[in-house]
């Protein structure tokens, strides 16, 4: 018994791959998600003066940073969509592979974060804004976890020269992870 690859990744009745269409019904319905959550977050911090003495609690250093490595993982995105397109499939591998190790920076910069925020007595349990911040921010690190995920699993086809049209895919939603965060560093983090 072989196996059929699906028509999805190749096919096209709107002008647009059906692979990016999907990545970009995604993105969609997580914009719905992330949206709400930030529109929530926007009306309570207007609400709730107290809000601004509590986020002055985040690490702004480690915010930062984690902007920094997400900006630097999408220009290997970037590179990696353009060696794919010249078929230039080692090249695509390893710049994938570079945001890949952005995202894992990111994570391993945001347990220490949450380490010593937990360690101070800033649980999710302590405030509003803590929670909101805690679910946030940890909904953001899923995304983040599964678009590593799912760039290793793109990688390794792109080493056997397989599917070169999901590099950029990938890219896509890379991308809108990294704009997520480029929303929640100054509102969590900067608005004090």
């Amino acid at each position: 018994m072989s196996f059929q690859r699906p028509m999805a990744t190749e096919r096209s009745a709107t002008g647009i791959s059906t692979c990016k269409l999907g990545v970009y019904w995604v993105i969609g319905s997580e914009i719905v998600i992330f949206g709400g959550l930030l529109a929530a977050y926007v009306m309570f911090r207007l609400a709730h003066g107290s809000w601004a003495h509590e986020s002055a609690h985040t690490n702004v250093v480690a915010g930062g940073t984690n902007t920094l490595v997400l900006l630097t993982s999408s220009l290997f995105a970037v590179l990696a969509h353009q060696a794919a397109e010249r078929k230039d499939t080692e090249s695509a591998f390893k710049f994938l592979w570079c945001t890949i190790g952005g995202a894992l920076t990111f994570l391993l910069i945001k347990s220490f974060e949450w380490g010593g925020e937990i360690h101070h007595g800033l649980t999710i349990h302590k405030s509003l804004f803590w929670a909101f911040y805690y679910t946030a921010a940890g909904i953001h690190a899923a995304h983040v976890i599964c678009g590593a995920i799912i760039m290793a699993i793109i990688a390794a086809d792109v080493k056997k020269h397989k599917d070169l049209q999901r590099v950029e895919a990938i890219g896509l939603y890379w991308h809108f992870v990294d704009i997520v965060w480029i929303f929640l560093f100054p509102l969590l983090y900067i608005a004090k």
